[in-house]
């Protein structure tokens, strides 16, 4: 069934100098007067063409709190226009690239009255996404982060087949501890790293890597249990979860509250010490301190401290600001940590990088 897309939406914002809107929003430099979408943009990178923050984009398109929900209103073939008539400058759509006969564009909408319009489309058909989805696919339900109760209160398995300590996909295995519950879908995992508060050295939770999929197919007090998947070997000894439901990819980015601060603690994995752009950072901050899906932060790293030109002590150092040189956007929260996506930034991510409001 064909949704309600807002296909028309325009920003009432006052123009003032050095190419800045009302409200702090700044153009970028040469944006252009125009773009046309294409298969692989996303919400972000599109915005990056027109603003020098591109996670203000919901505020460019004027978008309200009920727009924002499924905010996946961009096509391929969508023409974005700068539009410089009247006396506010906005971003609208302009009708699209191509009208099938021989590729030449088709205008007729881009001096239409400005005015919200609607047309019907499945968002499910070939509409762009807020951030590249394609990077954080992998993490938007594996890996789990547990805490200690959860992780010790998990499901077991004790046993495979014949003594089997080598379990793969088609096996079948026993465990302990499974509670029964309806049209339940489970994950087998293994306790992971251990993500620890570099500044309160508390223990922020087990990361759970993920090793395959299973059904219960007979309840008990040891439950008989077939593996359907397994993208590592399993063994007795691990554990089982319910599988999370998938997240939605309509994530709108906005900032947190101006206090905000916290640090990287991790990247995907042990093996990598430096996090370049578009790969997945952990933060050591969760629901509990506020943080929401969509949630975007600067990262910030110290610079050495310096003696000053012509000082009389010799041993005098002043310390100077944190760099700033990159922006995460947070994709999915826990209580205590949350993963973000690293975007726009300069140079790689260190764990210890700090990270705050923009």
């Amino acid at each position: 069934m064909g949704k309600s897309i807002i296909s028309l939406l325009v920003l009432a914002a006052a123009w003032s100098c050095g190419n800045t809107l009302a409200d702090e929003i700044k153009l970028a430099e040469n944006a252009p007067d125009r773009y046309v979408v294409v298969k692989g943009d996303t919400l972000w990178g599109i915005s990056a063409r027109f603003l020098k923050d591109p996670w203000r984009w919901p505020d460019i398109w004027g978008l309200n709190k009920d727009e924002i929900k499924n905010p996946h209103w961009i096509y391929p073939g969508d023409v974005v226009v700068l539009d410089f008539t009247g006396k506010t400058p906005h971003l609208r759509k302009g009708g699209t690239a191509g009208n099938g006969d021989g590729g030449e564009a088709d205008w007729r909408l881009m001096d239409a009255k400005l005015s919200p319009t609607i047309r019907r489309r499945s968002l499910a058909i070939g509409a762009i996404s807020s951030i590249p989805s394609s990077a954080i696919q992998s993490f938007l339900v594996r890996p789990l982060v547990v805490g200690e109760h959860e992780l010790n209160s998990a499901p077991t398995l004790i046993a495979g087949p014949e003594t089997r300590v080598v379990l793969s996909a088609g096996d079948t295995a026993f465990a302990k501890g499974v509670v029964w519950e309806e049209q339940a879908g489970w994950s087998v995992f293994r306790p992971g790293r251990t993500l620890i508060d570099p500044d309160t050295k508390e223990v922020l939770g087990r990361e759970a890597i993920y090793l395959g999929d299973a059904q219960i197919s007979e309840f008990g007090e040891v439950s008989t249990v077939l593996l359907t998947k397994a993208t590592q070997e399993i063994a007795p000894g691990d554990r089982l979860a319910k599988t999370p439901s998938a997240q939605a990819l309509s994530y709108v980015p906005h900032a947190p509250g101006s206090s905000f601060k916290g640090r990287v603690i991790a990247g995907p994995n042990d093996s990598v010490s430096e996090i370049g752009s578009k790969e997945i950072v952990i933060i050591n901050r969760g629901s509990r301190e506020g943080m929401e899906i969509g949630h975007v932060l600067a990262l910030y790293r110290d610079r050495p401290s310096v003696i000053p030109a012509n000082a009389i002590d010799t041993t005098e150092k002043v310390k100077l600001p944190a760099e700033r040189y990159g922006m995460v956007f947070i994709f999915r929260v826990f209580e205590k940590v949350s993963y973000g996506l690293v975007l726009n930034s300069t140079r790689p991510v260190n764990v210890l990088d700090v990270v705050q409001a923009p």
